[in-house]
Formats: structure tokens, sequence, C-alpha cells
């Protein structure tokens, strides 16, 4: 995916888009400033200056109530229309005059189609189409026409004024609550996200954790199953002591990248080694690798596949045959052969890992330790089951089932 390149610095600090940012983020501020320079232009002043008969501070009046409450009218709609409306009743009532004032009737339509809610809307809508029917009765007296004519034309012009103030806010109104919508969309997708990532870490914590514990746990067996051998080897055949060596060191440089390769994945994605993971063409050279420690393993195979494995249940097949074999060179004991059975089946993978060691000690192990219980956590991820007991003539049997995966 392209990135798209920022904005200039001298295109995002314009002053049209700093002023924009600024009412955006400061709406009762605008509303202050917007109603009291309405109020001084239309109200107060416009009202005294029409007073020449001797009334013009009750009409200053009239007009600071039809043109100050839209100081509050996004924070208080419905009580701002309210006073604005009984004001403009009591100018019918008592007042001949057309006030600059009556400005404040499309913006107050506006603010109720836009802000209010939906029946303070219609009610606006209402009112002023009333107030039309008003107005135009009395334009039609100041303008010397009292005609059906002249009224029906005066309603026309006011009702249009009406109607275009209150689509206009109609539609502000849609605009406003879709970016709602979107935006709280937006922050629940994050919020989602945030947490299918904090999931995904901590299974991918775990599963590291798990790997780290085959790799440590089977490498360092290995290691000291060899080193015991190299030393007993050193006093009578030095050549096999070397051979044990390059076998202790092979396995030591094996595990170190092992570990580097799961360490990577904890740093970052990009130091991650692309190194394909163990599948089950991998386990001649785990047999041969742990035959090298001096285990004797009769390794036997039967059937073919019916279908391929997934990635991941051929690394856990793998994973349940390394552990299974580290627990035969921890507590089997000396002596010990082992046979290992990998069979396909109609409805999956078999392994069978069995010894004829010291059952005991493999036993006490798969009821204290972590690695037959997380064997086990990973093939319950695929339907499959772990059986691992000692056996009635001596020794010890893991039996590991891997279910095809059907679609």
């Amino acid at each position: 995916m392209e990135e798209t390149a920022p904005l200039p610095p001298q295109e995002s600090m314009t002053p049209h888009r700093t002023i924009d940012k600024w009412i955006r983020e400061n709406p009762n501020k605008v509303d202050l400033i917007l109603g009291l320079g309405i109020w001084l232009v239309f109200g107060l002043v416009a009202g005294v200056s029409l007073g020449i008969t001797g009334n013009g501070w009750a009409l200053a009046i009239l007009g600071t109530a039809q043109t100050l409450p839209l100081i509050w009218r996004r924070r208080q709609p419905g009580l701002a229309a309210g006073i604005i409306v009984l004001a403009h009743l009591i100018q019918v009532g008592v007042s001949y005059e057309l006030l600059p004032s009556q400005i404040s009737v499309p913006i107050t339509i506006y603010t109720l189609a836009a802000y209010g809610r939906r029946w303070q809307s219609f009610a606006g809508l209402a009112a002023g189409l009333v107030g039309a029917v008003l107005a135009s009765v009395r334009i039609g007296a100041w303008a010397s026409d009292n005609s059906i004519q002249g009224t029906a034309l005066n309603f026309i012009g006011l009702s249009l004024l009406v109607l275009v103030a209150w689509t206009f806010g109609d539609l502000a109104r849609t605009r406003r609550l879709s970016l709602q919508t979107l935006e709280d969309r937006a922050r629940r997708l994050e919020t989602e996200r945030e947490q299918e990532r904090a999931l995904a870490a901590a299974d991918e914590r775990s599963h590291i954790a798990r790997e780290m514990h085959d790799i440590v746990a089977h490498s360092l067996s290995v290691i000291i199953t060899q080193s015991d051998g190299a030393r007993y080897a050193s006093e009578h055949d030095p050549e096999i002591a070397r051979e044990t060596l390059a076998t202790i060191a092979q396995t030591g440089r094996s595990s170190l990248r092992e570990m580097r390769r799961l360490l990577g994945v904890l740093r970052s994605d990009e130091e991650a080694s692309t190194r394909p993971l163990p599948t089950l063409d991998d386990i001649p050279a785990l047999l041969e690798a742990t035959r090298m420690s001096g285990l004797a393993i009769d390794f036997r195979q039967n059937g073919t596949a019916r279908r391929d494995l997934p990635a991941g249940a051929e690394l856990t097949a793998y994973r349940a045959m390394q552990e299974a074999l580290t627990n035969v060179l921890k507590h089997a004991g000396p002596e010990a052969a082992t046979t290992v059975m990998l069979g396909w089946e109609n409805r999956g993978l078999q392994l069978i890992v069995s010894d004829d060691g010291r059952g005991a000690g493999a036993r006490d192990n798969a009821a204290s330790g972590q690695g037959l219980r997380g064997m086990a956590e990973r093939v319950a991820l695929y339907d499959g089951r772990v059986e691992a007991e000692p056996k009635v003539g001596g020794g010890f049997g893991v039996s590991v089932f891997i279910p095809y995966t059907e679609d």
C-alpha cells in the first residue's frame, strides 16, 4: 500500500484552516460572539435608532429579547427558540413596525433543525410558517396593500425563507450525525484493533514461551548427556570424545539459531528470521541428532497421508516428538531403548514414543512438569489428544493423535 505524503507545513497551517479548526473546537464561544454581535447590531442599536418617536428603548428591549438568546442556541436550542418566539408574538400584539432583530427568525429555525430534537425541528418549522402568515398580514398593512394578492405574495416569500432555513438546518443535522457515526465507528474499530493486537501478542508470547521451553529443554538434555559420555570416553578413547564434543557444538549452534529466531520475533518483524519452521520432514534429522547422544531409537513409519496437515499441525507433531524424546533422555535412564512410530490412519496422524526405562520418573514429570502439559495444549489446538502413562511391563509411553483438518 502506498503511503500518502503528508501535507506541507505551509498548507496545513493556512489561516482559513486554523479558523475552521477553532470554530469546530469552540462552538460555545462562537455562539457567544455571534449572539452578542447580532444583539448589538440588529437588536440594541437598530432598536434605538428606529425609535425616534420616543419608543426607542422599548423597541431595543424587544429586539434584545429577539436576538440575545442566540448566545446559547446550541446549548439550549428549545429554550432559546421559545424566548425568541414569545418575543415575536409580543411584537405582533403591540407593534406595527418591522424590526431588524427579526433576522433571528431564520437563524432560530436553522438551529432547531440542525441541533434540536426532532420534534423541536418540526415545531420550529410550524412556528415559522405561522409567523409567515402573521407577518404577511402586517407587511401588507405597512405596504398599504391589503389585497389578497399582496398578502399571498408576502406569505410565499416568507415561507420560502423559512423552508430554506429549515432545509439547510436539516441537511446540517444529517451531515453532523453521519460524521458522528463515522467517528464512533472509527473509535470502535481502533479499540477492536488494539484488543486484537493485545490478544495476538499474548498468544504469540505463549507460543514463544513453549517454543523456548522445547528448544532449551531438548538441547540441554542432549548436551548434558553428550558431556557425560565425553567425560568417560576421554579416558579410554579420545576419538569418541572428539566426536561427542562436535555433536555438543552442533546442538548448541542449532539451539542458538532457534533462540535467535524466536527472540527476533520479540524485537521486531524486520529482524525476525525467515528460516522455515520444522515439519514432519525434519523428524529423521531430529532422531539422528538424538541417537548421537547415545539413545537407541527404533523408528517405524506406517501408511501414507490421505491429505496434508496444516503447517501448524506439522510443527505441533514435531515439537511433540521432540518433547517425548527429551523426556526419555531425562528420565528413562541409561541403556534405555526407544521405539518411535509414525503412522498415518484414516482420521489423521498417530505418533507413539515408548521406552523400556524407568517409567516412574517420567510419570512424575508428566504430573508436575511443563513439557507434557504444553504438548497437550499444543495438540488440543488441532482437536488432537495426548496420552502419557507408564507401561505395564516397565517404561513410559507417549501417544499423540492429530486428526486431519476437515473442510
